[in-house]
């Protein structure tokens, strides 16, 4: 394995326990955007267990999830905080509606930040949020 792919993988896997550690919901996606892991505070917003459906394709997650605006249009993909965070490689902020897989429409807000594995290399982005109260 190379330095630059042992490097990539520590990253995540740093990104990974660091959430798992944690009080405040986090999701941890790759480069394509998949996801790699969300921790049990992202549970109750998200309405699944991680263990029960954690690994999907950014279009999986995006549709189970629905993020939408305040006024109720679909947010696009690379406008959402994740989204910015992957395509654009900068921290981003929204607030937005998010449809858990349990029914539910919470209003969060959330906070991402790309992650590197060296300068110009992106391993993923990291996700904090929280419900928003209504």
């Amino acid at each position: 394995m190379s330095d630059l792919h042992a490097n990539r993988n520590l990253i995540l896997i740093l990104a990974r326990q660091f959430a798992a550690q944690l009080a405040t919901a986090v999701f941890l996606v790759d480069a394509d955007g998949s996801v790699i892991y969300y921790n049990e505070a992202a549970e109750r917003l998200l309405g699944r267990r991680f263990v029960e459906g954690g690994d999907m394709t950014a279009d999986e997650w995006f549709t189970t999830f629905r993020p939408r605006r305040d006024s109720g249009e679909h947010m696009p993909m690379e406008q959402l905080p994740i989204g910015v965070a992957i395509v654009k490689r900068e921290p981003a902020h929204a607030a937005v509606t998010i449809r858990g897989a349990d029914g539910i429409d919470r209003r969060i807000e959330a906070t991402s930040f790309p992650l590197f594995a060296h300068t110009d290399d992106l391993v993923g982005a990291i996700t904090f949020f929280w419900e928003q109260p209504t």
